[in-house]
């Protein structure tokens, strides 16, 4: 077996100290002996809730020798707060010790630049292994066989049970809920997320009517179903209603009559870079969708893990990607050239699409193109030849959130979930971090707040002159009558927080480490099998460089009389199968990540920035002398 390269690992600190320990402080060194797996994970991030389902079976499969810690490394201001923490690791089932971490302690001491970040400490405290974004659980898999053999000859491997304890249950109707349709009927559809399943309320949004799915875990249709995490809901012509089975990467719909599920579109398989972007419906995979609306004669899906949006047509049975590249950020202009970073509330106004895009902490929308199949004056359709189009109303980007009303173009959101058209054309917007409903109008291009002190509201619904609000980490819907005066709130504007990396002006070495995992290889055998995308924010920052390409590494020239600090934008994709020449069709994986690096240009800064997406970075190797 080759030598692996090894660094001492840093202690774990945290000033919001461990959760599910039943109050026990954890350290590496009483975890000597076990596999150490450290998730730097926020509860914002997309990417990383796919990573604490990735682990599940990892955790359950080497229960006596892995033990997986969470690191909660906060982007916004409210992940920084200890209940939000608390309420995240029991939204999102977190079964393993998390630390909080809300000043990036521990973040920095192992020199993370992104989220999701997994690093694997060995039983004698190194770290042997550290991956960057998504689909490297089945790296860490055999890398953890691995370990369990070395360690076991050595006689450094300690078997037995982990340090997690769960958190006592508590009892609700609702846990966590995340969005609500107020039926024909005036009763309220609620997805009790947490608890994978629906709840029918009465229209006094409390007595409840009856519940939807057997409340565990799972992906199965008919009179007794199974969500996973089921967030978004709409209205189908047929009468049904469509539900975003978010976890299951699948879109299901529920007959109201009788309560019988089928499943839409979906595999329960999560899409992935190279995976079809249109097909029928059960055949094509999915990414976290997160809401759902009915607009422009499709159903329309917000889908979060891969910060597009995408339609399904019932009248084909077939999805399609409709807006969004892929890339994470905020780019208007025609819908399959614009960027998107994690689309989760739609809402229909008129002939526009409205989109809380939460990551950019943004109000946007979308203006239909033409449909070859509708005329000029049927419904939405308008010119055949005409491209739809995404346009931004509030929001300026990955950094920048706050609490400020105004014109439009300064007023600032923090990570929005929920948009909800109001009777007089405006919309209100479930501000999700800011514990607030904002309300934006489109004809005077102005936000105001509408209500404060609402906890994590998700999303909301118009019954009247009210309007009805999921308060999500209130485990509730709460009702509000429509102010007719915005309520005052000073202003407060952020930036997310983290240290920016000093590089020098001229050329610069962008240099994104890859290591095909033990026992696989680079896959070309279709062409390159890499990619790599850079930008920079504000573009001046970049002189040359910016573009695709499938090289994992690039010079590029940052401008000497430009701005001093801006963001580098990093898209990388690799490929790897597994190197055995005797099986005809080796199990593939694709490894992907995306980094926004901020950025200060000084003439001492470096030349090289190294990027992990998997393996250790050779370039930057530090010594095991003195650990």
């Amino acid at each position: 077996m080759a030598k692996r390269a090894r660094v001492r690992a840093p202690e774990l600190v945290g000033r919001g100290g461990w959760l599910n320990t039943g109050g026990a402080e954890l350290s590496l060194a009483a975890l000597r002996g076990r596999i150490v797996v450290l998730d730097f994970w926020t509860f914002c991030c997309i990417n990383c809730l796919h990573v604490v389902d990735e682990l599940r079976e990892l955790e359950e499969k080497h229960r006596d020798t892995v033990v997986v810690v969470g690191v909660h490394s906060p982007k916004f201001v409210h992940e920084a707060e200890h209940t939000a923490v608390v309420d995240a690791v029991e939204r999102y089932g977190v079964h393993h010790p998390v630390l909080d971490d809300p000043e990036l302690t521990t973040w920095k001491q192992y020199a993370v630049r992104a989220w999701p970040t997994l690093v694997v400490v060995d039983p004698e405290g190194y770290v042997v292994a550290q991956h960057a974004g998504e689909g490297h659980v089945h790296a860490i898999e055999r890398l953890v066989a691995e370990l369990e053999t070395e360690h076991a000859a050595k006689g450094t491997l300690r078997r037995g049970d982990g340090p997690y304890v769960a958190p006592e249950p508590v009892a609700t109707h609702l846990r966590f809920p995340g969005k609500a349709l107020r039926l024909p009927s005036g009763n309220f559809l609620v997805s009790d997320t947490t608890r994978h399943r629906l709840v029918e309320l009465a229209p006094d949004g409390e007595t409840v009517v009856r519940r939807i799915g057997t409340g565990e875990r799972g992906f199965t249709d008919g009179p007794a179903p199974r969500f996973n995490e089921p967030q978004g809901l709409a209205l189908l012509p047929s009468g049904a209603v469509a539900v975003a089975d978010t976890v299951n990467h699948a879109v299901r719909a529920v007959d109201l009559g009788t309560g019988s599920v089928t499943t839409l579109a979906g595999t329960g398989r999560q899409w992935w870079q190279g995976s079809p972007t249109s097909g029928r419906g059960r055949e094509a995979d999915l990414s976290s969708p997160w809401d759902v609306a009915w607009f422009d004669g499709r159903l329309w899906i917000a889908m979060a893990g891969v910060h597009q949006l995408w339609t399904y047509d019932p009248a084909t049975d077939t999805v399609e990607a409709a807006a969004g590249t892929t890339n994470e950020g905020l780019l208007d202009g025609p819908a399959d050239q614009a960027w998107f970073a994690q689309p989760s509330g739609l809402a229909v106004a008129g002939e526009r699409l409205w989109i809380a895009d939460s990551e950019t902490s943004a109000l946007r929308w979308l203006e239909p193109g033409g449909r070859p199949d509708v005329g000029p004056d049927v419904g939405t359709g308008g010119d055949p030849g005409r491209p739809a189009r995404v346009h931004t109303a509030v929001g300026t980007g990955l950094f920048d959130f706050g609490h400020r009303d105004g014109p439009a173009a300064e007023a600032l959101l923090q990570h929005p979930l929920g948009v909800t058209a109001l009777p007089d054309g405006s919309l209100a917007v479930s501000d999700t971090y800011n514990h607030a409903l904002r309300r934006y109008d489109p004809a005077t291009g102005t936000v105001t707040t509408l209500a404060t002190d609402l906890r994590e509201p998700s999303d909301a619904v118009v019954d009247g002159d009210e309007i009805v609000v999921v308060e999500s980490a209130r485990h509730r819907l709460t009702r509000l009558r429509l102010p007719e005066e915005a309520v005052r709130v000073p202003p407060v504007a952020h930036r997310t927080r983290r240290t920016a990396t000093d590089v020098a002006p001229g050329s610069l070495s962008l240099d994104v480490v890859f290591h095909a995992p033990h026992g696989q290889k680079l896959d070309t055998r279709y062409g390159p099998a890499t990619r790599l995308l850079v930008s920079a924010t504000p573009p001046s920052l970049l002189t040359t460089g910016e573009g695709p390409g499938t090289d994992l590494t690039r010079e590029v020239v940052l401008s000497s009389d430009g701005p001093a600090e801006g963001v580098l934008h990093v898209s990388a994709m690799a490929a790897s199968c597994d190197d055995d020449p005797s099986v005809e069709y080796p199990a593939c994986h694709v490894h992907q990540q995306d980094w926004g690096v901020p950025i200060r240009v000084t003439e001492s800064g470096a030349r090289r920035l190294p990027l992990i997406l998997a393996g250790m970075d050779e370039g930057e190797e530090r010594s095991e002398k003195g650990a």
